[in-house]
């Protein structure tokens, strides 16, 4: 076990990385940000930052030399860097899941590997793949790029198979990956974390609404059929342990109109979707993070309060930004700034807490700012 006191080291210091660094400092540990942007948020709150960038081996291994263990803030860290930290401390979560999730084919293949239904889907590497695939999938589809792609960004809607090699073109990338779009009932998420010895709680499932391919809300609890939160559990767990995971893991899944549960994608590592755990959770998934990452028992997962999150997008700045003695009168609501100095249309730049006696009135909550802000629904 690595005990208060230690450094630990994160790689990445955005939002996640800032409250991963909260909450271990809140827990007794320093922590080394190892992060190429001389402004991210979690510098302002960290012991050290290393203004590197992430395959910068100087700075790697001033991580190794001086932190007892070493953790990733998002999962498109260079391979070669983790493998370079593995070898000398511990790394939680491991390469092997970075990897993977890195790559959204090899990430689809891994889950059907497992024997988990995913939505239709097929790469294109070359131009004789284009009518080969058409054949091969339904349209309307969304044609994404097969690495670094987030939030809606490197991905298009693809409406015919006549769309595609100019939809490909407009990627600028070598490969990519059509997904045919599925008749979508619901989104939600399970958070999980994995201890050094196996063991696994799950967070409440968080019921998931995007706009513009960007998480807006996340509803605690979920009203999702009891049998299908059992199932996507049981999905979850089957990809924490065929990976040998220590950490927090997010899986995402869809819910088909006929009722059928799909894998979308992991995220190896706390979810946008787990902010609700910073409030409304005996233990928050950062709380967790550090907990797994330094081998300690995992904590209690409870839910407190029903609970929505809703995201705060740079949108809201175009206009001066949120009016933040409106939203300081609902005395329901935890508010969360990142701090970051630039706003940019769909970047996170915060996030909100509702809590109430139901979801239902906590969104309600939520639904009076959004008509006090005209914030898209």
């Amino acid at each position: 076990m690595i005990l208060p006191g230690a450094t630990l080291g994160i790689l990445g210091g955005g939002q996640l990385g800032q409250m991963f660094t909260l909450a271990a400092r809140r827990m007794g540990y320093g922590v080394w940000v190892l992060d190429p942007d001389p402004d991210c948020p979690a510098a302002a709150v960290a012991d050290r930052h290393l203004c590197a960038p992430y395959d910068d081996f100087s700075a790697l291994a001033l991580l190794a030399d001086h932190c007892a263990a070493v953790t990733a803030e998002f999962e498109n860290v260079p391979a070669s860097a983790m493998i370079y930290l593995e070898a000398r401390i511990p790394v939680r979560p491991g390469s092997t899941a970075l990897a993977i999730a890195q790559d959204r084919v090899r990430e689809k293949t891994f889950f059907q590997d497992l024997g988990l239904e995913v939505a239709p889907f097929a790469l294109l590497r070359q131009e004789d793949d284009v009518e080969l695939v058409a054949r091969k999938l339904s349209f309307p589809a969304i044609l994404k790029t097969t690495r670094f792609g987030y939030d809606g960004k490197g991905q298009q809607n693809v409406t015919t198979a006549s769309e595609l090699p100019a939809a490909w073109a407009s990627l600028n990338t070598p490969e990519a990956i059509l997904e045919s779009r599925i008749k979508l009932v619901q989104e939600f998420s399970v958070v999980l974390a994995r201890s050094v010895e196996g063991m696994m709680v799950f967070y409440p499932l968080a019921e998931n609404r995007h706009h513009h391919a960007v998480l807006d809300l996340s509803i605690v609890p979920a009203r999702i059929p009891e049998a299908l939160q059992n199932q996507a559990r049981q999905s979850a767990a089957c990809i924490a342990e065929a990976l040998n995971y220590v950490g927090v893991l997010a899986v995402e899944f869809f819910v088909e109109e006929e009722g059928r549960l799909l894998v979308n994608e992991m995220a190896p590592r706390p979810h946008n979707s787990g902010h609700y755990t910073i409030d409304a959770c005996v233990s928050s998934q950062f709380d967790q993070q550090v907990r797994a990452l330094c081998g300690l028992s995992l904590a209690d997962i409870r839910l407190l309060s029903p609970v929505v999150m809703m995201n705060l997008l740079g949108d809201l700045w175009e206009e001066g930004g949120p009016d933040w003695q409106k939203l300081f009168q609902h005395p329901q609501i935890k508010v969360h700034l990142y701090g970051k100095k630039e706003a940019r249309p769909g970047r996170k730049m915060g996030h909100v807490n509702a809590l109430s006696s139901d979801a239902e009135r906590a969104l309600a909550v939520l639904e009076t700012l959004r008509q006090d802000w005209n914030w898209p629904r």
